[in-house]
């Protein structure tokens, strides 16, 4: 077993047994939601993906050690800890050699469950292409870990902070599939709807498993974006998220906020510009694609 990994006793008894897991991020807990709702929300998920019939696997850096599945006093320790570092693939072997608290991006996350032989990933939204990417290089490192590393990734698709046509143009360049479920759009995270479609529409985790087994029985290499849009009753009007996300870009840029503190940044002024109710549709969303990511982890598990 790879050295560095750790797996909890849940998921190691999981792993024996050869029952389906999902990996989880823990970003969304460090740096994503206020305490307490991060550490409330990311019990929640873990126990929708049970009831579901899988096992969940939080993954973050802890003591040297990724850690495959956490505690409870680990979920808390994320959950308050001001000095816990964002970690995507750059970060890996800084935070694991130095011994530093680390919370998984998408793209950490997504090695840390194909060196654990996690085929399923559930997460809020992916990275994308930033506005402005033409002259700043601003490319999140998920896109270019989709291209490489193959994990099936349920998310609600991209934030409407980014550039989402870039993003997607980003994704076929590299190969990588984008499917939606339940409508041929792709969703922008708050919202059902991007203006943008999907590569394929599928709709049954039968559909989705088979899918990504002949993907990877071809031996072509990397992620699928499956994008599951916010349940309708929660999301946000599109129109009311483009206007509050175009304001909060413009405070970003006029209090010069860079690189990987912009989304924090945006998420945090989109939150205060809806009243917080940005964050019950982020928590919805973070629970419909859990229940999504279950489904498609059993599935994949019985038909392999």
């Amino acid at each position: 077993m790879h050295q560095y990994l750790l797996f909890s006793p849940e998921v190691a008894a999981a792993r024996a047994a050869g029952k389906p897991i999902v990996a989880l991020e823990s970003t969304i807990i460090s740096h994503g939601m206020p305490y307490p709702q991060n550490v409330r929300t990311a019990r929640e998920v873990e126990q929708i993906i049970r009831d579901g019939g899988a096992v969940p696997a939080t993954i973050a850096i802890i003591g040297g050690k990724i850690c495959i599945g956490l505690s409870d006093e680990q979920l808390e320790l994320l959950g308050t800890a001001s000095d816990a570092i964002k970690v995507s693939r750059r970060d890996l072997p800084f935070v694991l050699a130095q011994n530093k608290l680390g919370a998984t991006t998408v793209a950490a996350t997504m090695i840390c469950a194909e060196l654990a032989g996690i085929q399923v990933f559930v997460t809020g939204g992916i990275g994308g292409v930033h506005r402005g990417a033409e002259t700043s290089f601003d490319i999140s490192a998920d896109l270019q870990e989709l291209a490489q590393t193959s994990v099936a990734v349920v998310c609600a698709g991209v934030k409407s902070i980014l550039d989402i046509g870039l993003t997607l143009e980003y994704l076929e360049t590299h190969g990588v599939p984008v499917v939606s479920v339940g409508q041929r759009g792709f969703p922008a995270f708050f919202t059902r709807e991007s203006g943008f479609n999907a590569d394929f529409q599928l709709d049954t985790p039968a559909e989705q498993a088979a899918f990504l087994h002949t993907k990877w029985q071809l031996g072509l290499k990397g992620g699928v974006v499956v994008s599951n849009p916010v349940p309708a009753a929660e999301a946000m009007p599109k129109e009311e998220i483009d206007r509050i996300t175009e304001q909060a870009l413009q405070e970003a840029d006029q209090q010069g906020v860079t690189g990987k503190n912009v989304t924090p940044f945006l998420l945090a002024r989109i939150k205060a510009l809806t009243g917080g109710r940005s964050l019950a549709t982020n928590i919805a969303l973070v629970k419909n694609n859990a229940r999504c990511g279950a489904a498609l982890a059993v599935t994949m598990q019985s038909t392999h």
